[in-house]
C-alpha cells in the first residue's frame, strides 16, 4: 500500500527537531527558529515509513546524500547544528534512543521540509532517518534478535550537551492560555461538521460547495445572492493563503464553514472565515509525467463523514472530515502506461464513481474506464470501459482494429447525476492514433466511427451498465474531442418542458440531448470553428470539410488548435436565466498525420485566421433559443471556469491575471482585480455566518495555461506557487 501521511491538529504534542535545506536558505534566522524549532499544533501523522522499510546498511550512504541536499544548511554537514539544533551528541541520543524505533523516522516525515511537510518521497525519509540513527549509533530499523538495546545517556550529560554545539537549541513551545483557547475553538469546528447524506447532496445548502461543480446536475451555479450586480463593485479581499506548489485547476469544496482544498498532494481543512488550518493530510505522488504536468486531479468529494481523495497514481482514499485521518484507501488500477485518474469523483446512491484519462497508448488488456465503488469500504463494485473490444456492444466500430491499436475514450472531467432520470452522465474523449479510423479516408459509417469516443454516456450507477450513449463526434481524427461537463437543466422545446443534458467540445458546438432517452434535440455552434461545415438537424450528425482531412504528405489549416475553443475552463448555467456562460478563446492550427508518430497526428498552434488582436471570449449563450446573449473580449484568453450566481453577477478570470465579475444579463464589466497569477482555478461561492464569499486559486503549469500562452507572447509564463484568494463584501456596521 502507498503510504498516505497525515497531519491533524488534534491538541497532541509534536517534536522539536527541524531540518529543511532549501527552506534554510531562503530565511532568516529569527523566522527558521520559529518555523524550524516550534511545531505547530498537534501535527501528527498516520502511517510515515516505518522502521521495516529500512535498510540501515545500504541506505546510510545514500541517506547521508539526502541529508546533505534537504537537511545540512540547518543541521549543520556534520549534524552539529547551525540554524538549527544539532542531531548528533548525548542529548539527542538520550531522547531518540529512548523512544520506540518507529519514532525517528516518523518525526522527520512529519515535519519536513517545513514549508511542505511530508513532501519529500517516503525513500528519501527512510534514508535520511538512516542516516542521522547511525550517526548516533542508534538503528532505526530496530535491533537485531538478542542484541542489547543503546542505553540511554544520563539526564545530567545530556542537559550539559544541549550546550555543547553552536546554534540553536531547544526550543520551549509557548503553549499558553491563548494558544489552548484557539486550539480549542478549532476542535470544535470541526467537530461541528454534519454528516452529509445523500438527501443534503441532492440538495446542498445554498451556503455550501460540495463537489466539483457544487450540484449533480453540473451547472456550477450559486444560489447565493447577497453580493449583486449592485455592490460587487465593493468586493474587498477577506484573506489569502499560500498552497503547497503544484499546477492549478483546483476547485475547493466548502461544508458547514469549513473548506476543504488539495494542492500537490497535500489536502487541507480550512476555516472559511481566516483560512486557519484545521488539518493537513500530505502524500507525495511520484508518476511518469504526462504531457503538460497536472500534480492533482481537480477536485474531491464529500459523502457522510468522509472526503474523498483521488490520486495520479489511481488511488482513492477516504479520510475523516473531522480529523483527516484515513477510513480507507484503494488503488484503482496500476499507472501503468499513462492511465491516470485527473477527475473528481462524484457519490450517488453510496456508489463513489469516477472515471480515469490518459490512454495515449494502447494499455492492455483494456484502456480506460469508469469505475463505482462501495463509498464506505472502497470494494469496486463494477467498471465500464469506454473502447469496447471483443464481442462488446460497439466493438465493431475500428474498423476491425486489433485491441492494441485502439486508444483514447479517456474520461477526465467529473460525472452528473439526475435524480430524475436515475442515471450518471459522462463525457468521453478522442483517439489518439488515428490509423486505425482513417480507412476510408473522408467517410464516416459504423464501421469507422470508433465508439464510445466523444460520447455522452448516460449508466445505470448501481450497476455500471450502460443505457444510452450519443457520439457527438464519430471519427474525431483531429483532437476535438467532448470530453467536459454534462449539465442538466430544464428548457421549453417545441413548447414543451424538457429534461436535458447538454455538453459543449472543443469545437464550441453546444449540443442538446434529451436527458432520459439521449435523443437528439438542438446544437448552437458559437462560430470559431472551420472543421464542420453542416449539422443534420434530425441526428445531430456533424458534417466535416474533406479538405481539412488529416493527410501525411501536407498539413491541413483547422481552426480551433487542439485546445479548443473551449477546454477545462468549465462552463456555468444559471437555470433563473437559461444562459449557459462559457469561458472561450481563438485559435487555429496546421494538423498532419504522421503515420509512423505514436501518437501519430501532429498538430502546430496559430493565431485565429480572423485574428484582431483579442484571443480571449466570455460568452452567454440562450440555451432554449440557439442564441448568443452577449460576448466579452480580451486580448487574453479566459483561463478559469464560470461561476453564475443568483445576485445577478457571474465570475470570471482571464491569462493576463484578472479575476473579473460581469452582468450576467448584459456582460458589462462590474468589478475586476489584477492577482499575483494567473486564477486557471475554478472559482466557487460559499457563505458563513449570513456573509457571502468568492474563492479562486491562481497559479498556472496545468494544461490548458500551457498551450494557451503562446496567444499572448508578452504575458510571462505563470511562475512556480500556487495560492487561494476569497473575497467578500465589506463587513455591516454593528
Amino acid at each position: 500500500m502507498e503510504r498516505f501521511n497525515r497531519i491533524s491538529r488534534t491538541g497532541e504534542r509534536g517534536f522539536a527537531s527541524r531540518k529543511a535545506n532549501d527552506f534554510c536558505a531562503r530565511a532568516s534566522l529569527a523566522f527558521l527558529v520559529a518555523t524550524l524549532l516550534a511545531l505547530p499544533l498537534g501535527y501528527s501523522r498516520a502511517q510515515s515509513p516505518t522502521v521495516a522499510d529500512t535498510n540501515v546498511g545500504s541506505g546510510s550512504a545514500a541517506g547521508q546524500s539526502d541529508y546533505l541536499a534537504h537537511c545540512a544548511s540547518c543541521h549543520g554537514e556534520t549534524l552539529d547544528g547551525g540554524f538549527g539544533p544539532a542531531l548528533r551528541g548525548k542529548a539527542f541520543k538520550a531522547k531518540w534512543a529512548a523512544m520506540s524505533p518507529d519514532a525517528l523516522i516518523k518525526n522527520i516525515a512529519e515535519t519536513m521540509p517545513p514549508a511542505n511537510p511530508g513532501g519529500l518521497p517516503k525513500a528519501t525519509y527512510q534514508k535520511i532517518a538512516a542516516f542521522v540513527g547511525k550517526s548516533n549509533g542508534i538503528e532505526p530499523e530496530g535491533n537485531e534478535a538478542g542484541a542489547s538495546p543503546t542505553p540511554p545517556a544520563a539526564a545530567s550529560d545530556a542537559g550539559a550537551d544541549e550546550y555543547a554545539s553552536g546554534g540553536v537549541g531547544d526550543i520551549v513551545r509557548n503553549e499558553d492560555a491563548v494558544y489552548h483557547q484557539v486550539i480549542a475553538a478549532r476542535s470544535t469546528k470541526l467537530a461541528a461538521l454534519s454528516s452529509v447524506n445523500e438527501t443534503t447532496l441532492r440538495n446542498p445548502p445554498p451556503a455550501d460547495w460540495l463537489q466539483w461543480r457544487r450540484t449533480d446536475d453540473g451547472n456550477g451555479f450559486s444560489p447565493l445572492e447577497r453580493i449583486t450586480r449592485v455592490n460587487v463593485d465593493t468586493l474587498s479581499l477577506a484573506w489569502a493563503k499560500a498552497l503547497p506548489a503544484g499546477t492549478n485547476a483546483i476547485t475547493p469544496l466548502v461544508h458547514d464553514g469549513v473548506m476543504f482544498i488539495n494542492s500537490a498532494g497535500t489536502v487541507m481543512a480550512l476555516d472559511v472565515r481566516n483560512g486557519d488550518v484545521l488539518w493537513r493530510y500530505t502524500r507525495p505522488v511520484e508518476v511518469t509525467p504526462l504531457g503538460p504536468p497536472v500534480s492533482q486531479p481537480k477536485s474531491m468529494a464529500i459523502f457522510e463523514d468522509m472526503l474523498f481523495v483521488p490520486a495520479l497514481d489511481n488511488h482513492i482514499v477516504a479520510l475523516n472530515i473531522h480529523s483527516g485521518a484515513v477510513v480507507w484507501e484503494r488503488l484503482v488500477e496500476k499507472t501503468k502506461g499513462d492511465l491516470r485518474m485527473t477527475s473528481a469523483p462524484i457519490v450517488v446512491r453510496g456508489k463513489l464513481i469516477i472515471g480515469t484519462a490518459g490512454c495515449f497508448r494502447p494499455i492492455l488488456p483494456r484502456g480506460c474506464f469508469i469505475v463505482g465503488l462501495n463509498a464506505r469500504t472502497g470494494a469496486e463494485l463494477w467498471r465500464f470501459h469506454t473502447v469496447p473490444v471483443n464481442n462488446e456492444p460497439g466493438a465493431d466500430t475500428w474498423n476491425g482494429a486489433a485491441a492494441d491499436k485502439r486508444t483514447g475514450g479517456g474520461v477526465w472531467t467529473a460525472g452528473a447525476y439526475d435524480p430524475a432520470t436515475k442515471l450518471v452522465y459522462f463525457g468521453t474523449g478522442q483517439t489518439y492514433h488515428i490509423g486505425s479510423l482513417m480507412v476510408p479516408g473522408g467517410k464516416v459509417s459504423r464501421s469507422n466511427s470508433g465508439l464510445y469516443t466523444d460520447t455522452t454516456l448516460a449508466l445505470n450507477p448501481d450497476t455500471g451498465k450502460l443505457v444510452w450513449h450519443y457520439q457527438h463526434m464519430a471519427r474525431d481524427v483531429w483532437d476535438l474531442d467532448w470530453s467536459f461537463e454534462r449539465m442538466l437543466f430544464d428548457i421549453n422545446y417545441n413548447g414543451t418542458k424538457r429534461r436535458v443534458v447538454a455538453t459543449m467540445g472543443k469545437l464550441g458546438i453546444l449540443d442538446v440531448l434529451d436527458a432520459r432517452t439521449g435523443k437528439y434535440l438542438l446544437s448552437y455552434d458559437v462560430g470559431l470553428q472551420n472543421l464542420v461545415t453542416g449539422i443534420d438537424q434530425r441526428t445531430g450528425r456533424k458534417i466535416t470539410d474533406l479538405d481539412k482531412e488529416p493527410r501525411p504528405d501536407r498539413p491541413a489549416s483547422i481552426c480551433p488548435f487542439a485546445i479548443g475553443v473551449r477546454n477545462f475552463p468549465a462552463t456555468s448555467y444559471d437555470p433563473t436565466r437559461g444562459l449557459l456562460y462559457v469561458p472561450l478563446g481563438d485559435s487555429c492550427m496546421e494538423l498532419a498525420w504522421n503515420k509512423a508518430a505514436d501518437p501519430d497526428i501532429v498538430y502546430s498552434p496559430r493565431p485565429h485566421t480572423d485574428a484582431d488582436g483579442n484571443n480571449g471570449r466570455f460568452m452567454a449563450i440562450d440555451v432554449a433559443g440557439k442564441k448568443e446573449r452577449w460576448t466579452a473580449r480580451y486580448r487574453a484568453p479566459v483561463i478559469s471556469a464560470a461561476l453564475a450566481t443568483a445576485g445577478g453577477v457571474v465570475f470570471e478570470g482571464g491569462r493576463d491575471r484578472q479575476f473579473r465579475a460581469l452582468d450576467s444579463d448584459t456582460g458589462k464589466l462590474l468589478w475586476k482585480i489584477q492577482l499575483d497569477n494567473v486564477p486557471a482555478g475554478s472559482p466557487i461561492s460559499f457563505g458563513e455566518n449570513g456573509e457571502q464569499y468568492v474563492a479562486i486559486t491562481t497559479g498556472g503549469g496545468h494544461p490548458n495555461d500551457f498551450t494557451r500562452s503562446s496567444q499572448t507572447p508578452e504575458i510571462e509564463p505563470a511562475a512556480t506557487g500556487t495560492t487561494l484568494w476569497v473575497f467578500k463584501l465589506p463587513s455591516k456596521p454593528e
